[in-house]
């Protein structure tokens, strides 16, 4: 006669790694206490079940409201890698809510979130740039960053790290710079930016980009950008294959050329062919910053005189259905037809 065998398999569906979920409103209470709890294994076991259950929009607030912010800025600082991932992995998730924004600005989580940019796990370091430029995204949180002295940190982490995380940091400064630009250029951050414009990664030429838009707002950026001899260098990537690459490096050729020097360097760059090719592109933002570049670039007589024969391609513009096509083209057309 055959003897029942009990199976040492845990029931199919059951995670063992994760705390077991109570009902109903019971569920993140008893999970945000057992992460205080003295046993490693319990506070590991209970925030892989806090990662998957704030997932969903309704106990992501629910977490935040019921103190879990508190409590996952302790863990930040626990001495298990496990623990510190999926901390910051949870911190991360919760970024993407804006009460979750505001609950990182109310009780300081940026700071002991920083504070594991040197941290050795590379899981751990990529959830903390993914939580920073979620935060980064929206001005309140980029000035914050910007006052707290982030910026610096950000600039020296660059070379460092892996494609994955660098771009995510570049990211992170372009939303900083928006915002403020001196502490990136005090940080010289414009050299680090450089050696990241022929980097094979699109995305990361493409964030690196975005921050010399930035930057080469102020009258100081604008001189660093000729001081460092960027703009052949972002003549050449107008005919990068990225459009978000083309956009930025039009936008940071468009602002350093409002100076005389910054004129004359792109000129010298070889900057109205390439420009006057993207004027027909499709993408919004590379024909805009293309035709307000031009613009710029028409205040020199020169430049001016080789652009006139150009115009009745810039008149196609003004049919663009977008008006903010149609206002550039506008402004080109007008800067390049006047006579003294």
């Amino acid at each position: 006669m055959a003897s029942p065998q009990t199976s040492e398999q845990p029931p199919p569906h059951i995670d063992p790694t994760q705390a077991p979920v109570a009902f109903g409103n019971w569920a993140l209470p008893k999970l945000i206490m057992e992460l205080q709890d003295v046993e490693l294994f319990t506070r590991q076991r209970a925030l892989a079940a806090l990662c998957d259950l704030v997932h969903d929009h309704e106990r992501a607030y629910e977490a935040i409201l019921n103190g879990c912010m508190e409590r996952l800025k302790v863990l930040l600082q626990d001495e298990d890698n496990l623990v510190r991932v999926k901390t910051t992995e949870v911190l991360y998730v919760l970024a993407s809510h804006s009460l979750g924004r505001d609950a990182f600005l109310k009780f300081d989580i940026v700071g002991p979130l920083a504070n594991l940019l040197e941290d050795p796990e590379n899981a751990c370091r990529k959830n903390v740039h993914q939580a920073l430029n979620r935060i980064a995204e929206f001005p309140s949180g980029a000035v914050f960053m910007v006052c707290m002295g982030l910026v610096p940190r950000l600039v020296m982490k660059v070379s460092d790290e892996e494609e994955n995380i660098r771009a995510l940091i570049l990211s992170t400064l372009s939303c900083c710079v928006s915002v403020n630009a001196l502490p990136a250029l005090e940080s010289d951050a414009i050299l680090v930016l450089r050696d990241q414009l022929s980097h094979p990664s699109p995305a990361i030429r493409q964030a690196a980009t975005s921050a010399l838009v930035g930057i080469s707002v102020p009258a100081d950026g604008k001189m660093k950008v000729c001081e460092e001899d960027l703009l052949p260098m972002l003549v050449k990537l107008l005919s990068d294959d990225d459009q978000g690459v083309v956009a930025n490096a039009a936008g940071t050729i468009m602002n350093t050329a409002v100076i005389t020097k910054g004129k004359s360097e792109a000129l010298n760059a070889g900057a109205i062919t390439p420009l006057l090719r993207l004027v027909v592109s499709e993408n919004v933002a590379v024909c805009a910053n293309a035709l307000r570049a031009l613009t710029v670039l028409a205040e020199v007589p020169r430049a001016r005189a080789q652009l006139l024969e150009h115009v009745p391609l810039l008149k196609t513009r003004l049919a663009h259905p977008n008006s903010i096509i149609q206002r550039a083209a506008s402004t080109a057309i007008e800067v390049i037809s006047w006579k003294p």
